[in-house]
């Protein structure tokens, strides 16, 4: 196993470590959920001990006509300040979920440049639409904002968060609807395309990776190409199973750092790290 996967496997084990919850069909409710995960975990999710970043945001500015906690907004500047996406490719639960469900055997399918050039902007109409714009303006007759982005679209709630806890807890069944329905068709759909697609939630989806992609050239964490190295071979881009072509753009706002094109240059001319 490799130093990534491990890492990846050791952030989920942490910020699910409630295990009783699954079994209860009940979620932690600790002082610990006061504190945002870096990752995307979802609130609901039984086995939770922290908030998702991205629940957070939108319940703040649901509520802002009442309070604003600028700690949420933050701690997601600061750990995007210090990692960028980094988060996103060794950290975030249901990026590993991604991970692993691409690994299953299936014909896999390369996303026509064109068509990804235009599909990686979703994210970012989902963080501006879903997350800020929609919880700041559609309120209630109290001037609350529903959390639009979980409520009605993210499929790692329905995963980590919905279904079991509808397994679990026997009164949450008698309740669903059209809701849940649509949710776990999203859900599916994640699934299925996350076997074909490397990554197609983190890539056209996610609204913490638009987040942190902002701050992907200006991160203490980042990738830097000695140009006296590189060769222009270009074994890292087609490596990367993001289609970025590293040598030109090695602080993409799509590349998660996963390193796999460092490894893969024959040079040594990608180094990945932290530079001040």
């Amino acid at each position: 196993m490799d130093k990534r996967r491990l890492t990846q496997i050791i952030a989920t084990i942490v910020t699910n470590a409630n295990v009783k919850g699954f079994f209860q069909g009940k979620i932690y409710r600790g002082n610990l959920k006061k504190a945002c995960v870096p990752g995307l975990n979802c609130y609901s999710c039984p086995g939770a001990l922290g908030s998702c970043p991205i629940g957070s945001l939108q319940a703040v500015l649901g509520s802002i006509k009442y309070n604003f906690s600028f700690y949420v907004l933050g701690f997601i500047s600061l750990m995007g300040i210090i990692f960028g996406r980094f988060i996103c490719g060794w950290l975030c639960p249901f990026g590993l979920l991604q991970d692993l469900l691409n690994k299953i055997p299936s014909p896999k399918i390369r996303v026509n440049p064109k068509v990804n050039h235009i599909l990686k902007y979703f994210k970012y109409i989902f963080l501006v639409g879903f997350v800020i714009i929609m919880p700041l303006l559609l309120t209630n007759v109290v001037g609350m904002g529903d959390p639009y982005f979980c409520k009605y679209v993210c499929p790692a709630g329905t995963i980590e968060g919905g279904v079991p806890l509808v397994l679990m807890n026997e009164g949450l069944r008698s309740t669903i609807g059209w809701l849940f329905g649509w949710k776990v068709f999203l859900s599916i759909a994640t699934i299925v395309f996350s076997i074909l697609i490397y990554r197609p939630f983190c890539r056209y989806v996610c609204p913490l990776g638009a987040f942190y992609s902002l701050f992907n050239p200006i991160s203490f964490y980042r990738l830097k190409v000695d140009e006296n190295k590189c060769t222009n071979c270009k074994a890292c881009s087609n490596k990367c199973k993001l289609d970025i072509e590293v040598y030109k753009k090695p602080n993409s706002l799509e590349c998660i750092r996963c390193g796999e094109c460092a490894d893969v240059c024959p040079t040594k001319a990608i180094q990945k790290g932290f530079h001040l």
